[in-house]
């Protein structure tokens, strides 16, 4: 390549190209349109921190196809670089367009309407005869016009008149197009120094809101600084109604919200679209589940104890109502290593009727909930990943199955037994704060409040010019429409008839 590629006139050259293509409102719509379309890939593929287990899936389902959007960053779509390239390019086009309108408009807010020449070959031309002098005809004008919200100017030395009206729409249209820049600003800064999560809290206990406690991987901003409230929610009780049909009806949650000092704020109860907030700190209905009592001892001394989470995997064909919930309770302290495998159906009709008819009846409350189970005793490979609700096996053996009903107790030999003493629900939330709401709620606004003008109004131009004819006067008026242009033929007659009647002449030439 030679030096003269790189000369300073070349660069200069470049650099006034580029800002002359990003300061052309074609290359925002053109970078608004590959943001949909991101943002549309990223709803369709499985996201990093959101569906693990999809992810997971995939690579080993298509590994070639998880190679490929792994490589092109699909599965972090919102964080890749080529998301952040097209969202400060944007916020730079919109920058450099709105830049120049900004002065323009400013520049017509301040000027006055200029007078015009030859108004007989305007489109929308007129000749209206009324008495009085050419001066007096212009000032009656002046007040019909001002009367229609038209700007006027009088300019010295000759009987005209220039106005126009309609500079509200070229505003409305600016901070319509200043309130997108304002509402892309907004979300940069809510979700860059926010943060969403999910949160399982059982009957009873008490969550607080920090890093460590959030139920697998949450979402935290690049620009989140680890700054978590460290406010608590106490959940004293969920419940799960559904109608006949099995549909759900309402799911809500009721509990306390605390301070971070532990300090009780106000009761609350969090059903779907019906969040609770605390300090920004947002607190949404999200899902569910079944949290059994668990209390394992042996020879009478306890080694677990508490409410174990539960989960589903159903079946495409199936209802969740009709599908056992799966839960893994370990013991690594043991010699040899036991881990228990457990499916409970909150339910014992369920059960029944699988085994009776071989269909789960759809379980809509908890009657008299019973568990099945399998203890296995080995190694239980503790030293690799493992999901909470999966029981790795591989390096185990079954010696004990059986059933568990609330309230019973089975032996398992060997001194160890376990129980079931209750069974609890617990509720899944999704806790976030994003602090550029405001700021996109203020630019929701200030799109609203720029649409109506650019709705309702419309740029006109008039000019009316005086000659004396005789004992009275000769108004000539023409003007035009820079929109709506098939609407300004009527309103044009009216103004020239409100003229004429303003003169108390009722005979037109």
């Amino acid at each position: 390549m030679s030096s003269a590629a790189w000369s300073p006139s070349s660069l200069r050259r470049s650099v006034a190209v580029t800002w002359r293509t990003l300061r052309s409102m074609r290359t925002a719509l053109i970078l608004l349109l590959l943001l949909a379309l991101a943002s549309v890939a990223g709803s369709l593929v499985p996201q990093v921190g959101v569906a693990e287990a999809r992810i997971a899936a995939m690579v080993r389902d298509h590994p070639l196809r998880a190679r490929i959007y792994e490589s092109l960053g699909l599965f972090d779509v919102y964080g890749s670089w080529w998301f952040t390239l097209i969202y400060v390019l944007l916020l730079v086009s919109l920058a450099a367009c709105l830049g120049p309108r900004l002065r323009a408009f400013l520049r017509n807010l301040r000027s006055r309407p200029t007078p015009a020449r030859e108004l007989d070959a305007m489109r929308h031309y007129a000749q209206i005869v009324v008495p009085g002098d050419p001066d007096g005809a212009i000032r009656r004008a002046r007040r019909v016009l001002r009367r229609r919200l038209f700007r006027v100017s009088v300019p010295n030395g000759a009987p005209a008149l220039a106005a126009d009206k309609g500079l509200a729409r070229e505003g409305g249209s600016l901070l319509f197009h200043l309130a997108f820049f304002v509402l892309l600003i907004g979300v940069v800064w809510g979700k860059g120094t926010g943060f969403s999560g999910q949160a399982v809290i059982v009957e009873g206990e008490t969550w607080t809101e920090a890093h460590a406690n959030y139920d697998g991987t949450v979402r935290e901003g690049r620009f989140f600084g680890e700054d978590h409230s460290g406010i608590q929610l106490r959940v004293d009780d969920f419940e799960a109604t559904y109608r006949a049909t099995g549909q759900p009806r309402d799911f809500v949650t009721r509990g306390e919200l605390l301070d971070a000092r532990g300090r009780p704020v106000e009761r609350v109860e969090i059903r779907v679209n019906h969040p609770a907030e605390l300090g920004g700190v947002r607190f949404y209905q999200f899902g569910y589940g079944w949290a059994p009592v668990i209390r394992v001892e042996r020879d009478g001394v306890p080694i677990a104890d508490g409410p174990i989470v539960c989960t589903q995997d159903a079946p495409a064909e199936l209802s969740p109502l009709q599908v056992p919930w799966s839960c893994v309770v370990r013991l690594p302290t043991l010699e040899p290593q036991v881990g228990i495998r457990f499916e409970l159906w909150p339910d014992r009709r369920g059960l029944l009727s699988l085994l009776q008819t071989g269909e789960a009846m759809p379980m809509l409350v908890q009657y008299a909930p019973v568990m099945t189970f399998e203890a296995f005793e080995g190694d239980l490979r503790a030293d690799r990943v493992q999901s909470l609700g999966v029981l790795d096996t591989v390096a185990m053996r079954r010696f004990e199955t059986g059933v568990l009903g609330a309230g019973e107790t089975v032996d398992l030999g060997g001194g160890l037994t376990v129980s079931f003493p209750e069974l609890r629900q617990y509720a899944v939330l999704t806790v976030s704060r994003d602090r550029g709401l405001w700021i996109v709620l203020f630019a929701a606004i200030l799109i609203l409040l720029g649409l109506i003008p650019a709705l309702y109004t419309s740029r006109r131009r008039l000019w009316v010019e005086a000659e004396a004819a005789g004992t009275g006067a000769v108004l000539k008026v023409g003007g035009f429409a820079l929109q709506r242009r098939s609407q300004f033929e009527e309103e044009f007659g009216k103004v020239v008839d409100e003229l004429r009647g303003a003169s108390g002449d009722r005979v037109g030439a």
